[in-house]
């Protein structure tokens, strides 16, 4: 975690709150930067935190 939080140049802290849920809604560059590190698309991460939970139908859109 170290590492990747120091080539993401973001404190081990903010990393470790951001894994945590203690910090909400993190800065777009800061996930930008993490997701680089990790080579993860940003569009991958999207579609992962936007799959509907099981049993659970999503919102219709009008």
């Amino acid at each position: 975690m170290l590492e990747t939080a120091l080539d993401a140049r973001v404190s081990p802290e903010t990393l470790r709150k951001i894994e945590t849920g203690r910090v909400a809604t993190p800065a777009f560059p800061t996930i930008a930067a993490i997701a680089d590190v990790l080579g993860l698309s940003l569009d991958a991460l999207w579609a992962e935190i936007n799959q509907p939970e099981p049993g659970v139908e999503p919102a219709k859109r009008r």
